[in-house]
């Protein structure tokens, strides 16, 4: 009979294990002993890492998107049909439009969701870079901004954890090449006692920071924005004016899995090297969705998604497990607009970042072009 493997999300976790799958099980699908199903929300696959340089006319918007069915392998069966409701239990899926999937095996890679409209005065106060509609308004901001003091506002939790580094270095340098830079002064504003989640990454920010003028306020977790008198203030009781807020909104896991009884704030309880949802063997989970402590990060999507196709792979061919999941990610960081560093860690290795340099800067924009490849399943 044959085995069926449904995919709930269509970003790059999900595309890259349906991908992935179609190549380490070719043999399989050809002779109909597995199918392949993905639901997904939208015909349109973002690569969403390519927002950080639209508010600096970095990149142009069409780069991007891409046709989801034409990233995806023809072999795999797609539907623009959102999950509305996992059933673990009986081992089915229900889509918005009453459709009902049944699996043999699950992965559920439904990703975070922006919630500005948790913190009172945010969504009229504030501009981020996580939407495209966020990056365009950022964008007509920065064209008319003539100094004054810049507030970059981190809330937790949320995605890709150095593009707040990212977006601070980079608006300093973009201010410089405006000749702003002597009437701006920026502030980043982080949650806990530190300017990272990442102790090594901390520990070189801190410096970096203070070599080139950018203030910080740790132990900022934000209370509420007055648009008004354009202030930004703290549960700690700290208020910071603004001419400008640039802020990394509190995320959300997808509706569907709080909806589903799958786990609080829509993130799955997942087993960090097995990448099962925790009791489960035929439910994966794979990127933003789990509840690893570990960064919410293209990479770690990449890296997690890789070991889930030779776990699949290796139980549907051969009955038994392949390897575990080592906790591994690798972020490129953008240092400011010409140069950047990069960190890679795992469970057992703390990060280690190494000095900006303009070549990893360049390496970075490099992966801009080839992440559709990566998408692919090739890279």
């Amino acid at each position: 009979m044959s085995k069926k493997i449904l995919i709930v999300g269509g970003g790059l976790a999900g595309t890259i294990i349906a991908n992935g799958l179609c190549r380490h099980i070719s043999t399989e699908i050809r002779k109909g002993d597995v199918s392949i199903t993905m639901l997904g929300n939208t015909d349109t696959h973002m690569y969403q890492p390519g927002l950080l340089y639209v508010p600096f006319g970095k990149i142009r918007e069409r780069e991007l998107f891409r046709p989801q069915r034409k990233v995806l392998d023809k072999r795999i069966i797609f539907h623009i049909d959102p999950a509305t409701n996992i059933d673990v239990d009986n081992k089915k899926v229900t889509c918005k439009s009453g459709a009902v999937h049944e699996y043999d095996y699950l992965v559920i890679a439904t990703g975070s969701r922006l919630m500005p409209q948790n913190i009172p005065g945010m969504v009229e106060g504030a501009h981020w870079l996580y939407d495209l509609e966020g990056a365009r308004k950022m964008r007509d901001a920065l064209d008319k901004f003539e100094g004054g003091k810049i507030v970059v506002n981190v809330n937790a939790p949320h995605k890709c954890p150095v593009a707040p580094l990212e977006i601070t270095f980079m608006l300093k340098e973009y201010m410089e090449g405006k000749g702003l830079w002597d009437k701006t002064e920026i502030t980043y504003t982080y949650p806990i006692g530190r300017l990272h989640a990442l102790e090594p990454v901390a520990e070189w920010a801190k410096p970096a920071m203070d070599a080139v003028g950018i203030k910080y306020e740790t132990f900022f977790n934000t209370k509420e924005v007055d648009p008004k008198a354009k202030t930004i203030s703290s549960e700690e009781g700290v208020t910071l004016p603004y001419d400008l807020l640039v802020t990394i909104p509190p995320h959300a896991g997808a509706e569907v899995i709080t909806d589903s009884g799958l786990g609080d704030g829509g993130w799955v309880p997942t087993n960090k090297t097995k990448l099962l949802r925790e009791g489960s063997t035929d439910v994966f989970v794979c990127g933003d969705t789990t509840n690893i402590p570990i960064s919410k990060a293209g990479s770690t999507a990449h890296f997690e998604a890789d070991t889930i196709i030779d776990n699949l792979a290796s139980l549907l061919t051969e009955g038994r497990w392949a390897r575990d999941y080592d906790g591994k990610v690798f972020c490129f960081v953008e240092t400011g607009l010409k140069t950047g560093t990069y960190v890679w860690f795992n469970y057992t290795t703390p990060p280690n970042p190494g000095a900006p340099s303009q070549m990893i800067h360049w390496f970075k924009l490099a992966y801009n072009r080839l992440y559709w490849l990566s998408a692919r399943g090739l890279l």
